[in-house]
């Protein structure tokens, strides 16, 4: 068929497996972790006091689908949302210790199944390959229903 070869058919695929590895990873140190609440617990750790909708801009996912999980990161206490003191109708985040604490147990798994990921591919070729990916990810980016936002970029 036709599909096997078409960039978005390929792509969906690796992302599948991409997700299926990683949940199996966190599943087998017992972890109860996915992809975008890892995603979501680091970039408020990198942005402490970050608001919800800055937080789905830096790690470029809906605000909807990312309400839910941050949602959910809240329920489990990993996560704070508190009143913005610059803005009352907006709500920060900020970990918790216990969400501090998951990330860094979490880290070291989430590095060691990177290479899993791209498994059939040397040294050399997963440097060109993630290169490329970056070159059309980037070029792309406008075009996202979720736009990956730089922090300076002050929207």
């Amino acid at each position: 068929m036709d599909i096997y070869s078409m960039p978005g058919h390929l792509i969906r695929r690796l992302h599948q497996i991409s997700v299926a590895l990683f949940c199996e990873r966190m599943a087998g140190v017992d972890l109860t972790l996915t992809p975008v609440q890892y995603a979501a617990l680091s970039g408020i750790r990198a942005h402490p006091d970050v608001d919800q909708a800055t937080l789905a801009g830096l790690v470029a996912y809906d605000r909807a689908t990312l309400g839910k999980v941050i949602d959910r990161l809240e329920i489990r206490g990993l996560i704070r949302r508190t009143t913005s003191r610059s803005d009352r109708r907006a709500k920060v985040l900020t970990l918790t210790d216990e969400g501090l604490g998951l990330l860094e147990v979490a880290a070291p798994h989430v590095n060691k199944v990177q290479p899993d990921i791209l498994a059939g591919l040397d040294h050399d070729e997963r440097d060109t390959f993630l290169a490329l990916l970056a070159k059309i990810t980037l070029a792309g980016n406008d075009r996202s229903r979720a736009p990956l936002k730089s922090p300076l970029d002050g929207r």
